[in-house]
């Protein structure tokens, strides 16, 4: 199926250029330069995951969704440190490789190849875009999509193949699971464009489905939902009203409709599989959420998430309400939903321009303390959507105090992820990690900050042999025994 012919030029995306500009070389350096000391007591692997167009796109080209995977890894052991980025290589990456461009269009595009371009099993299928997030559970390292089935990676980054957890779950997940570090299970959920159009499960430390895909009753209509939160009762998202609308993409038109009169819901469902419960707010859009986590056995839920008053994709920051909807703050927000009533009250913690919130993962679903951002200062004239030239810190023990700002100078950096140090349990004990590139030559860098004086900056600098291309997600892999 081809439906976009209109002219499409990837010089003119923002995206496509610059710090966000694709890199085609696979490399491998086993000793990276350090500027500073690279810390003893660190041993695992640093890895993210983010679109990087294997060829030049066609068609169309939608960030952050559109773009094949390319995963960049840093082993790091006794102070030293190897570097190595590999592509996520789904059959469609393949077929491109052996035709040598692309033929594949964007999502919005609709553009499909042929029998005779890629042979009957690919012929007019959409392609594999597991190019957002990297998880490790049960063994498997695998590179999540926004809403499809992941790829499975080998210890070195070499692709496996699709991961169906054993065909239970065929239709795939979303980009951001959530791994209880409790339980060991892992809570996912995915969206489709056919019903059911939303479902959830759970997938046990075993790596075997336990629970689903459950469909969530009420949803009767596609719609995005990017992230979720988990609490030890509940996984929990958040349904902005983001919706689907394929024949508007087909015509040339959005794929995805912002309508803000059907508002917001939350929905809290219980993770053994009692009835959903349902919150309704006033119309906001939420990429990412902090944590969350129960305040008692019959009390309310606290969800930490970074807002914006409504969705748009490509070059457009999100920051305006449109005239006649709700005027909503965009920032860091703590709200406290009731199971039992379905009210939200929102608080606001801060309004400055963040994104890519992290937390110590081994807080996932329980109480947290520190929250590590990606910011805007207001500092660097020119910044993209997306890019960020400093790094937050918030204290949720002391909501009043001023947060902790790395200020970045020439680089811009991505999303921030901890390394705690094992045999240490307490929050900040350990590291701050995330890439950089630098603005004024394009180095790129992976940064390692102290969790105890994160506004100190790092404590080292490992320079990368290839520019890392800006966004999106990344996770600290402790070297299992």
């Amino acid at each position: 199926m081809t439906t976009h012919t209109t002219a499409f030029d990837p010089a003119r995306v923002a995206h496509l250029t610059g710090r966000f500009a694709p890199v085609t070389d696979e490399v491998d350096v086993l000793a990276l330069e350090v500027d500073g000391r690279l810390p003893d007591d660190l041993d695992g692997l640093y890895l993210r995951n983010g679109p990087n167009p294997r060829f030049s796109p066609i068609g169309s080209y939608l960030f952050p969704i559109d773009g094949d995977g390319m995963m960049h890894g840093v082993w790091i052991s006794e102070g030293e440190a190897r570097y190595r980025n590999r592509f996520v290589r789904t059959p469609a990456v393949r077929a491109e490789e052996k035709a040598g461009r692309a033929l594949w269009g964007g999502l919005e595009s609709m553009i499909t190849p042929s029998e005779a371009e890629v042979g009957p099993d690919l012929a007019h299928t959409f392609k594999d875009l597991p190019d957002i997030n990297v998880v490790r559970h049960a063994g498997r390292l695998l590179a999540l999509a926004e809403a499809a089935c992941p790829f499975r990676m080998s210890p070195e980054l070499e692709t496996v193949g699709r991961e169906t957890f054993g065909g239970a779950l065929a239709a795939g997940i979303t980009a951001h699971p959530k791994v209880d570090p409790v339980t060991g299970e892992m809570a996912v959920f995915c969206y489709g464009l056919e019903p059911p159009y939303l479902t959830w499960s759970l997938i046990g430390p075993a790596g075997t489905v336990t629970s689903g895909p459950t469909p969530i009753a009420g949803v009767d209509e596609p719609m995005m939902i990017h992230d979720m939160a988990l609490t030890a009762r509940y996984l929990v998202l958040v349904l902005a009203p983001a919706f689907f609308d394929v024949n508007a993409a087909m015509n040339g038109g959005s794929l995805i409709a912002w309508r803000p009169e059907r508002g917001t819901r939350v929905a809290l469902i219980p993770r053994d599989g009692g009835p959903v419960r349902w919150a309704n707010d006033e119309a906001f859009w939420m990429w990412h959420t902090v944590n969350a986590y129960d305040t008692g056995p019959d009390a309310g839920v606290v969800l930490d998430y970074v807002q914006w008053p409504r969705l748009t994709l490509g070059p457009a920051p999100a920051a305006q309400n449109s005239p006649g909807e709700p005027s909503v703050p965009r920032g860091l927000i703590r709200a406290v939903i009731d199971p039992a009533t379905g009210r939200i009250e929102r608080t606001p913690l801060d309004d400055a321009w963040v994104e890519f919130p992290r937390v110590d993962d081994r807080r996932i679903g329980r109480p947290h303390r520190w929250i590590a951002l990606a910011a805007d200062s207001a500092r660097t004239q020119g910044l993209l959507p997306g890019e960020y030239d400093a790094v937050r810190w918030y204290d949720t023990q002391n909501p009043s105090a001023p947060s902790h700002v790395w200020h970045a100078g020439n680089l811009s950096v991505g999303e921030p992820a901890f390394a705690a140090v094992p045999g240490r349990e307490d929050e900040g004990e350990g590291y701050w990690m995330t890439f950089a590139t630098d603005r004024t030559d394009d180095s790129s860098w992976l940064l390692v900050i102290p969790g105890q004086d994160p506004a100190s900056g790092p404590v080292a600098r490992l320079r990368i042999p290839v520019r890392v291309p800006l966004g999106l997600h990344g996770a600290w892999l402790p070297t299992e025994e």
